[in-house]
């Protein structure tokens, strides 16, 4: 049993930590020139080929036949994965705007945004615990995104869209826990991330490709920002220079790692580890692209994972009633 728990949490910490240096990645592809439609649509296309070739191996290779998701589990998948295509634009769009280190920070919103949710759907308010939490999290953020230093100037374009792609986060975290867990990880993933590749497709369209080879679309983009340095054809070379890394760090191996470390580390304990890609984001972000985290910002971060392992903590009944069984 401590065996397993023990490999769970290995796999949750690896998979976290690698998408933790996932943004990193995805900066460098922007000091390069490249363009977010262009990051994110070589992330999914290039995620959806290597899920269809895992997928078509497992098929091979089991012993016994897989399940397949229904007509109706498809759409439901596929809609739910739209929040996944949702939460990269987002997180992506928020690291044009802001450091790595402030737009991880705002993503880890999730974690009080999932509470707002759940009392929504139980009708239940949150325990005495998750609201503590929930304070804790957000005075960290504030010491964490360094808004109380009058010196440093946040773009709050990059705080909208990273509460954006928190609040995408949240509704991915509901929904893929919730819809056809009786299929192979792989084949569930697949669904999903082709829901969010429709997403990741449509703002390529419009935001890039579109306005570049239709007239009456440029003129409707103009009416919204007069920024048009993207709205160029699409540079494939990011397929080869940045493309391999963000579909193996983003789309690939973490879910994967999560699916299968999950199940053995349990929801709370997992949820713990998982929280580790928080301050991999951040050192990954300082040591390779040279961004300034200040001592004030290291204490919310760290004000923020005490709230998260508090959150998830099991309580005394819980932890006897563990014991028993």
């Amino acid at each position: 049993m401590k065996k397993n728990i023990l490999k769970g949490v290995l796999f949750v910490g690896v998979g976290a930590s690698i998408y933790g240096m996932l943004a990193t990645f995805v900066k460098m592809a922007y000091n390069e020139g490249y363009t977010t439609s262009e990051v994110t649509t070589s992330q999914f296309l290039l995620g959806l080929v290597g899920l269809l070739t895992l997928n078509f191996i497992q098929t091979m290779t089991s012993k016994k036949a897989l399940s397949s998701p229904s007509s109706k589990e498809i759409k439901q998948l596929m809609l739910a994965g739209t929040s996944l295509g949702g939460t990269s634009l987002f997180y992506y769009l928020a690291v044009q705007y802001i450091n790595v280190s402030i737009a991880i920070v705002l993503l880890m919103q999730s974690v009080w945004f999932s509470v707002v949710v759940e009392s929504f759907i139980t009708k239940k308010l949150p325990n005495s615990r998750k609201v503590v939490s929930v304070v804790i999290v957000l005075i960290g953020t504030i010491l964490a995104t360094n808004i109380i230093n009058e010196k440093i100037e946040i773009d709050w374009h990059g705080v909208f869209w990273g509460l954006m792609a928190a609040g995408s986060y949240t509704l991915t975290m509901f929904t893929s826990n919730t819809i056809a867990n009786h299929l192979p990880v792989l084949r569930k993933s697949l669904v999903m991330l082709s829901g969010g590749a429709i997403i990741v497709f449509i703002f390529l369209f419009f935001a890039q490709i579109g306005p570049f080879y239709f007239d009456n679309l440029q003129s409707f983009y103009l009416n919204f920002t007069d920024n048009t340095t993207h709205i160029h054809s699409f540079n494939y070379s990011i397929l080869w220079t940045y493309g391999f890394v963000l579909a193996l760090f983003g789309t690939i191996i973490p879910p994967i790692l999560f699916n299968i470390g999950f199940p053995n580390a349990g929801l709370g304990l997992g949820s713990i580890v998982s929280s580790l890609e928080l301050p991999v984001s951040v050192t990954i972000a300082y040591m390779v692209l040279g961004e300034n985290v200040f001592l004030t910002q290291w204490l919310g971060i760290a004000l923020i994972l005490f709230a998260i392992v508090l959150m998830n903590l099991p309580s005394k009944k819980e932890y006897v009633l563990a014991e028993v069984s």
